[in-house]
């Protein structure tokens, strides 16, 4: 069973559960309007070293590969498997409810439009397109079929 979500970095009732898009999700547990600061994503802030490091320590892991980083600026990242506050649960979509802002170090997703209760929460994680090619498996009429940047 996945983490729960930490209520002291979330704005609304969130639950985990399993994912149509990829084992496990969050989802509402009441309406979110517009325009609203869902959940802060926490973590570990650890340098693009660092990063590359625990890149490479799970490319040799048997099993599924999980990484759960995110980037805050050039110089970092925040590593949402160590001290995460539930928001790295989120699943990629092409059509996301959620958009990512970075304010003052910290890393916020607000919602796009009215979220309703039990929707699931999602994120365009934009990978970059040099790299490698990650199928995408969010359902959306309006998918690209990978969840790199077009």
């Amino acid at each position: 069973m996945p983490r729960k979500i930490d209520a002291r970095f979330a704005r609304f009732s969130l639950r985990v559960g399993r994912s149509p898009i990829d084992r496990w999700g969050v989802f509402a547990e009441k309406r979110i309007p517009r325009g609203r600061m869902v959940i802060e994503y926490t973590g570990e802030r650890i340098t693009i070293r660092e990063a590359v490091r625990r890149f490479r320590r799970i490319c040799r892991q048997k099993g599924p590969k999980r990484l759960y980083l995110r980037e805050l600026n050039r110089r970092w990242l925040v590593d949402g498997a160590v001290g995460g506050s539930g928001a790295e649960l989120i699943n990629h979509s092409c059509d996301p409810n959620l958009s990512t802002r970075r304010l003052r170090g910290q890393l916020h997703y607000y919602s796009r439009r009215q979220i309703g209760k039990g929707e699931e929460l999602t994120v365009d994680y934009h990978y970059d397109p040099k790299t490698i090619r990650v199928r995408c498996r969010c359902g959306s009429p309006k998918c690209g079929g990978t969840i790199n940047r077009k």
